[in-house]
């Protein structure tokens, strides 16, 4: 087996108290004692990349009464400035203060949580960094950039007790609950498929596609810090702002874009939240590797768990998910769901069958869980499974070779390019 370093598992500390029975303030953390809010305080959030994603987030946290945000955070002064404003606006005052650097903003003494929304390269360092500090965070799929990012925050969160929610919301939507709830209670039989479908191709989401030409990053962006851990390379609009998930220096494109959602959703149904699969295999179209977009842009991977399952994620499936058993098949994707027989989806899961986490508002779901102390509905190391299912796509396709992968152990066998994309170079002076 090829491994480059060891990552210490650790089991999941609960705070004891309940929502029922908490105490005006849940205890400290012993180990970065931290008091926790109590179920009557107001919880002090943080907002850390406020651009795309971000400034959806900071609005979902600005319609909940239970927190307040009190700063927000951007290397871009544009986004910085726009968030800001909108604190402001939200909250009828000018209490909300604009930092530049998370690290300074970590030091305030009045923190309890934080919303995290980067780009996939720069998700690990300021998580780890929270984590020591013992906030709470709400994080944005696909969890890491790679499975060794990935680990390292699920023992980082672990150790400091820190609750996590990851973005991948369609937990939190009722046909992905419902159909998910019939597949593991074997209401289309033993499930021996499932078809994954990702989007192919890129999207300017930017309108940025064009600006391939290096020259100076505008003033208002801190390009070398957007850059962070990722190698040193020429500014050119292409590569940033909301298409830089086609650059696999700090992105997966499609597979890592996509795969915290519907790999997510297919691992739920399955019971599989807290293991992976044992192989994967299959090929995929780099139309550059050496362009400002190097991602795959077409892609069709076999993923093989331990009984026999194959995940196949491909760009030639209709986007969403399709269980496929021995009596039946059920397809769900946003705003739609269907089944081999419709009489399927009609079936009300009782209370004698297996009942998933319930929740209809991912973040109020967040909020909830900084008071209990419990697990929320997408908690670090689920999260860490399923993107986990994207790096090993990638890493299929690039290596363009089978990757055995043992789930127990996270390692890479008899495939060293595979083995080395589960790992991050950074660039000095940042290490994980």
């Amino acid at each position: 087996m090829t491994t480059k370093k060891t990552f210490t598992r650790r089991g999941f500390l609960k705070g004891a108290a309940t929502a029922a029975a908490a105490p005006l303030f849940l205890p400290a953390c012993t180990t970065t004692g931290r008091t926790y809010p109590g179920p009557t305080d107001v919880i002090n959030v943080v907002a850390v990349g406020v651009g795309w994603q971000g400034s959806g987030n900071l609005d979902g946290f600005l319609r909940n009464n239970n927190c307040r945000v009190i700063a927000v955070c951007d290397i871009d002064e544009q986004h910085l400035l726009k968030a800001q404003n909108t604190v402001h606006s939200a909250y009828d005052d000018k209490n909300c203060k604009a930092y530049k650097n998370f690290e300074e903003m970590y030091d305030r003494e009045d923190i309890d949580a934080v919303s995290l929304a980067l780009p996939d390269h720069w998700h690990a360092i300021p998580a780890i960094a929270a984590a020591k500090e013992g906030f709470d965070m709400y994080g944005e799929k696909p969890f890491s950039h790679s499975w060794a990012e990935g680990r390292a925050m699920v023992d980082a969160l672990e150790k400091n007790n820190c609750i996590w929610q990851t973005g991948s919301w369609q937990r939190s939507v009722e046909n992905f609950h419902h159909t998910a709830e019939l597949v593991i209670n074997g209401h289309i039989g033993k499930v021996h498929r499932v078809e994954v479908g990702l989007h192919d191709g890129y999207s300017d989401y930017a309108k940025t596609g064009h600006l391939t030409a290096f020259g100076p990053p505008p003033a208002y962006l801190d390009y070398d810090r957007w850059l962070g851990p990722a190698p040193v390379a020429p500014y050119c609009a292409a590569r940033v702002h909301k298409n830089w998930r086609w650059n696999m220096a700090y992105g997966g494109g499609r597979i890592m874009d996509w795969c915290g959602h519907h790999c997510d959703i297919a691992h739920w149904g399955l019971g599989l939240d807290r293991t992976g699969p044992i192989s994967a295999e299959g090929t995929g179209v780099i139309p550059d590797r050496k362009g400002i977009w190097n991602s795959p842009t077409e892609y069709d991977v076999d993923c093989t768990y331990a009984d026999g399952m194959v995940m196949n994620v491909s760009s030639k499936h209709p986007g969403g998910l399709k269980w496929i058993g021995d009596e039946g098949w059920i397809y769900v994707t946003r705003g739609k769901t269907e089944a081999s027989d419709p009489k399927i989806l009609e079936h009300v899961v009782g209370d004698d069958e297996t009942r998933l986490y319930y929740s209809r508002n991912h973040i109020a779901n967040f909020l909830e869980c900084i008071r209990s102390r419990e697990e929320t509905i997408t908690p670090a190391e689920v999260a860490h499974r399923s993107a986990s299912v994207g790096h090993l796509c990638n890493a299929a396709i690039y290596s363009e070779q089978k990757v055995n992968w043992d789930p127990d152990a996270e390692v890479v066998s008899d495939n060293q390019v595979a083995s080395d994309m589960m790992y991050p170079d950074y660039r000095k002076p940042w290490t994980l």
